[in-house]
């Protein structure tokens, strides 16, 4: 039966998002937990870019270090055949490439530089330069995808088929699609292509979710896997992407599609539903360290982690809830998991590491977290030089994951350990 995926743009979209951003440390403690959740693939960022280097051979030797779990780690390039030939060394195996195919952005933004046939052969021709370098899968981005007449997607999309790619990306660019519109685009470009249409939407009419959720309906329908675009805390340009937690809870509990929940990637397999080994036990602990390492404050009424999310105070709700919390609320916040209470945040006397610190403060903290660094000297200075990446004290999850992995995330510093 066809499965629905997970392939989080946190990375890429999120990260580029204006007014904010994120340390080279941070995303990849977003692919650490990623991992944890059961996600199927994390696009990590633009390796054709140079200061993207260092990054992603840290995050190719700590996924072959088991860092991350099964999580596939893929790269985004734009639909050139140039950004590919610069990102094949560095050892990606999964690839989305870009290029955008609508009439609109054909005249006001390629300006004549750039027709309909132009644009297939380049998205051809970056497509087979990414298979014949060893990429195992290769997904097309149909930039402004939804704006895109029906006849030049299904050419686009087969003709990326015939060069070898996996899926084609329908990209609802400038968050203007409607949740019925997506769902009969998808089951029909689905059928007419015979492979996966993956889901990336914006959030610009407030309908990021229910989009995502309706192509992958269609996909489904259409007897195809579906792959869902989404960003931690619906996190992303203008208005944002698809949240990752309210699209897993709305498949759950809107649809019934629970799907499995054993080991193993997007191959493993199950009963339909969700095919991605999910953990919702760590999306708290996601939730507010990226509100905290991305600086951006959660609404009181983010869904499933926002300060109200299980709060009553009406009489009637209240007295409901006491009685039983199924009266007012959908699912339990215990499949959740628990919030972070970290060390760095704890009133009072308290010795921190971090940038200026000492090995004492270093292996009070290490020694109380009960962490053992497999490299205690490495893991020492990789926290000064994460510290001053980040410019703000580094939590739990960073430490433990400094204290497991030190050789590979010294990647992260060419230069700077020898």
């Amino acid at each position: 039966m066809p499965q629905i995926h997970f392939l989080d743009v946190t990375n890429r979209d999120g990260v580029q998002t204006a007014r904010t951003g994120l340390s080279k440390f941070g995303k990849t403690v977003v692919n650490f937990y990623l991992g944890r959740l059961g996600v199927a693939q994390s696009e990590i960022g633009f390796p054709f870019l140079f200061h993207e280097v260092p990054y992603v051979r840290a995050q190719v030797a700590l996924a072959e270090a088991g860092a991350f779990g099964p999580l596939r780690l893929s790269g985004w390039c734009r639909g050139v055949v140039q950004d590919v030939e610069r990102s094949l060394p560095l050892g990606l195996a999964h690839y989305n490439l870009s290029i955008s195919t609508s009439d609109y952005m054909i005249a006001n933004k390629f300006r004549g530089r750039l027709d309909r046939d132009a644009i297939v052969r380049e998205m051809a021709a970056a497509v087979r330069a990414a298979k014949a370098g060893g990429a195992l899968t290769v997904g097309v981005n149909a930039e402004d995808g939804s704006r895109t007449d029906e006849g030049f997607l299904k050419e686009f999309a087969l003709a990326a088929k015939e060069a070898g790619a996996d899926r084609v990306r329908y990209c609802d660019t400038i968050g203007g699609d409607t949740p019925d519109r997506i769902r009969a685009r998808f089951a029909e470009l689905a059928t007419a292509v015979g492979m996966p249409v993956e889901t990336h939407c914006h959030n610009d009419l407030g309908l990021a979710v229910a989009n995502s959720i309706s192509g992958a309906l269609g996909d489904l329908e259409a007897g195809q896997d579906a792959w869902i675009n989404t960003c931690v805390n619906g996190i992303g340009e203008r208005s944002g992407n698809a949240d990752l937690l309210s699209t897993i809870l709305a498949f759950r509990h809107g649809f019934g599609l629970e799907g499995h929940r054993g080991e193993g990637g997007p191959e493993a397999g199950g009963d339909g539903g969700i095919g991605d080994p999910i953990d919702l036990s760590w999306v708290r602990r996601f939730a507010l360290w990226a509100s905290y390492a991305f600086g951006q404050p959660l609404p009181y009424n983010q869904v499933g982690v926002g300060r109200n999310a299980f709060a009553h105070e009406s009489g009637i709700h209240a007295d409901g809830a006491l009685k039983d919390h199924g009266n007012y609320e959908l699912y339990d916040e215990e499949t959740l998991g628990a919030f972070p209470a970290d060390w760095h945040a704890r009133p009072g006397r308290v010795v921190l590491t971090g940038e200026y610190g000492g090995k004492a403060g270093f292996r009070h903290v290490m020694d109380g977290l009960g962490i053992e660094p497999a490299d205690p000297d490495l893991a020492f200075t990789l926290v000064q030089l994460c510290n001053a990446m980040t410019g703000r004290p580094l939590t739990d999850d960073e430490l433990r994951l400094i204290g497991g992995y030190p050789r590979e995330l010294a990647l992260l510093f060419p230069g700077q350990l020898d």
